[in-house]
């Protein structure tokens, strides 16, 4: 969820101090053309996660600010969860998910000849992240070494 438009980057860089205020993360910002309307979305996330009136105090505060500074008039904004299964982006999101497990796929194999690997996250700072596995083992990688990671669902 990195990349951004012009006018999702000026929204978010509005926004995510007043997100912060309220203890929220500002993950994502996204102006996009769907049907005949351009939408304006911000996704925030928290420790525990998000609910719909998290969605709307932020959007209550955020939504005046953003008619008074930002440089496009959206037909439609929405404030958003970003979803149980998005990819984990950066070490915030590793922080913030601190003990919960991860799914998480390795560009290449590591010493052990593990590719992909379900995990707890013990610890996340400096661009390493820390697991304990389900397998009884503990590993740390640096960011850059992982390809892709979500939220392990148990249904």
């Amino acid at each position: 969820m990195a990349r951004r438009s012009k006018t999702a980057q000026e929204a978010y860089d509005i926004a995510k101090p007043e997100a912060e205020k309220m203890g929220y993360d500002l993950v994502d910002a996204e102006y996009k053309k769907e049907g005949q309307g351009m939408f304006l979305r911000l996704f925030i996330d928290k420790r525990g996660g998000i609910g719909i009136d998290d969605c709307e105090a932020f959007s209550k505060v955020i939504d005046p600010i953003l008619d008074e500074k930002l440089k496009c008039d959206a037909d439609f904004f929405e404030v958003s969860s970003p979803g149980l299964t998005r990819p984990l982006d950066d070490i915030s999101d590793y922080i913030r998910y601190q003990g919960e497990k991860i799914d998480v796929k390795l560009f290449k194999a590591d010493e052990s000849g593990t590719k992909s690997f379900t995990g707890s996250i013990v610890s996340a700072e400096d661009g390493r992240v820390v697991f304990d596995k389900e397998d009884g083992t503990t590993s740390e990688y640096l960011l850059t070494d992982i390809s892709k990671a979500v939220r392990h669902l148990d249904f």
